[in-house]
C-alpha cells in the first residue's frame, strides 16, 4: 500500500520585537496561542511547523522551502504578527510584504504545491483604526487592499482577522480571532466546509468578541478572500477518509 502523504502547516509568530529604532510592543499572548494551534492542527493530521521572531528573510526562505516539500492534500499557514495593510512586521520591525509569501507558494513557483489548497489565517492588524462594531455616520478607512488581494494565487483563500484599514486585538493570553480558530478546531466545527467553517468564525468574533482595557469596545470583522474554485473539508479527517473527495 502507498505512503499517504501527511497535509502540512507551517505556523509563524512574532512575539518578540528588536531593534532599537522600531516602536513595536511584545506580543505576550502569542507564543502561548501559537503552540495550542500547533497541537490542534497536528491532531487535524497535519505536520506542523512551528517558528518564533523570525526576519524578514527568514520568513520568506521557510514558504520557498515548502516548494521542496513533499505535500498531503492541503497546506494551512497561520502569521501572527504586528502587522499594517498588506505587510505583517517580521521580529526587527522590517515590512514583509504578503504578496511575496503569496507568490512564493503560486504554481509557477512551487509545483509541488500546484492545484493543491493553500489556506491562510493573518492576525495582525491592518490600520490603526478601531472598530466601535456599530453602524456610524463616518466614512469607512480608504485602504487599497485589491493590490495584494489580486496577486493572490489560485488556489489559494486568506482570512483576515479584520478589516482594511482597522486594527486588531490581542491580550496577554490570546487574540480575539486565533482564539476562536483554535476552538473550532478542537471542536465539532473542525468538519464544516470551508466557506462553512470560516463564516461561523466571522459571526463568533463579529459578535461574541469584544476587546477590553485601553480599546474596550472595540470589534473586529474578519474578512475572507478566495480563490478556490471547489469545497473542501481540510480539517476534518471524518471527511478526509471518505476517500479524500472535495466538496463541489
Amino acid at each position: 500500500m502507498a505512503h499517504q502523504r501527511q497535509n502540512r502547516a507551517l505556523i509563524i509568530v512574532n512575539s518578540i520585537f528588536y531593534g532599537k529604532e522600531n516602536h513595536l510592543e511584545n506580543r505576550q499572548g502569542a507564543e502561548r496561542e501559537a503552540n495550542k494551534l500547533f497541537i490542534a492542527l497536528s491532531n487535524c493530521n497535519y505536520a506542523v511547523q512551528l517558528h518564533h521572531n523570525l526576519t524578514v528573510t527568514e520568513i520568506v526562505t521557510l514558504y520557498e522551502k515548502e516548494c521542496q516539500e513533499n505535500h498531503g492534500d492541503y497546506f494551512v499557514s497561520i502569521i501572527s504578527s504586528h502587522g499594517d495593510e498588506g505587510i505583517i512586521y517580521d521580529c526587527e520591525g522590517q515590512p514583509v510584504q504578503l504578496t511575496q509569501i503569496y507568490q512564493a507558494l503560486s504554481p509557477q513557483r512551487c509545483h509541488n504545491l500546484a492545484g493543491k489548497p493553500k489556506i491562510f489565517f493573518i492576525q495582525a492588524c491592518r490600520g490603526e483604526e478601531i472598530d466601535p462594531g456599530v453602524e456610524t455616520d463616518g466614512a469607512a478607512p480608504q485602504i487599497n487592499c485589491f493590490s495584494h488581494y489580486s496577486a493572490i494565487p489560485e488556489d489559494t483563500a486568506v482570512m483576515f482577522a479584520c478589516s482594511p484599514g482597522y486594527a486588531s486585538f490581542i491580550n496577554r493570553w490570546e487574540s480575539m480571532f486565533l482564539k476562536v480558530l483554535l476552538r473550532f478546531l478542537e471542536g465539532e466545527e473542525r468538519h464544516l466546509e470551508l466557506t462553512s467553517f470560516v463564516t461561523r468564525i466571522n459571526f463568533e468574533v463579529a459578535y461574541n468578541c469584544q476587546a477590553r482595557g485601553r480599546y474596550g469596545g472595540g470589534k473586529e470583522m474578519p474578512c475572507f478572500v478566495t480563490k478556490m474554485v471547489r469545497g473542501m473539508c481540510p480539517f476534518s479527517q471524518r471527511r478526509q477518509a471518505l476517500g479524500h473527495s472535495r466538496v463541489l
